[in-house]
């Protein structure tokens, strides 16, 4: 019976690697990995050479498998992502629910990971938070899903893409409100930047440029959700016909 390593690796900073990642490194059999000229290069700084197979969001389910097979048998294997955590918003949980299910031990080689090094340098409180990873790219979605975490007590933990930033923070905004907010940019790399305040006031602030962890405060009072179309005919016990007769025919008639 072989082993999976999870290992974390670097989010920007490559002095962030741990000597036990490395040494997991140069003895397992195979590197499973998100994008293979990332951890190429990773590979190359520290002179390992190790044979890569391509695991991603796109062929996770396929290779997964494949994977766990090859694990039944004595290979050792090391999951990685392009950088923190395997499985954290990245590829990893199907190989090691697979793992799990099928007895294969599984071993964790902690290391950085962008939420909580961006939770603890925030300044909010950090004794119970809530992970939320990225929110739906689609409007809609993205406040319905926020409307969903507009009680939750807990600082709320979120990633996101520089191309989406200035509309998610402005969705976060209008649906959980003007929250005491610290957005993190490009964490341990030569450009990051914190910025910390009100969500309107940082909002003024923050350069598109790079990925973005935001930590926002929890709720503090109820924030009732907007009823929708078919809550609003239920409580009047209508139908959609009658509220357009209702509405329409009889302001024409």
């Amino acid at each position: 019976m072989g082993t999976l390593f999870v290992v974390a690796t670097p989010i920007g900073n490559l002095s962030d690697i741990s000597a036990r990642t490395l040494d997991i490194l140069k003895k397992v059999d195979l590197i499973a990995c998100e994008d293979t000229r990332q951890t190429v290069k990773l590979l190359n700084h520290f002179g390992i050479r190790k044979p890569l197979v391509s695991y991603h969001e796109f062929n996770e389910e396929r290779k997964a498998e494949d994977l766990a097979s090859r694990l039944r048998g004595e290979a050792t294997i090391a999951i990685v992502s392009d950088a923190g955590t395997p499985a954290i918003s990245d590829p990893g949980y199907r190989l090691v629910r697979l793992c799990r299910e099928r007895g294969v031990p599984v071993i964790a080689i902690p290391g950085p990971n962008a939420a909580v090094a961006a939770l603890s340098a925030s300044g909010l409180p950090s004794n119970e938070f809530m992970f939320v990873g990225f929110l739906p790219s689609k409007t809609a979605a993205r406040r319905q899903k926020l409307m969903s975490l507009a009680n939750v007590a807990c600082t709320l933990v979120f990633y996101e893409a520089p191309h989406r930033i200035e509309e998610v923070l402005a969705d976060i905004q209008e649906v959980l409100g003007d929250r005491e907010t610290c957005i993190a940019r490009e964490l341990t790399k030569i450009h990051e930047e914190y910025l910390f305040g009100k969500l309107s006031q940082v909002r003024q602030h923050v350069n598109a440029l790079g990925e973005f962890v935001v930590v926002v405060s929890g709720a503090t009072e109820f924030r009732q959700a907007p009823l929708t179309r078919d809550e609003v005919l239920k409580m009047l016990g209508m139908s959609r016909n009658q509220l357009y007769d209702l509405f329409f025919k009889k302001g024409n008639g």
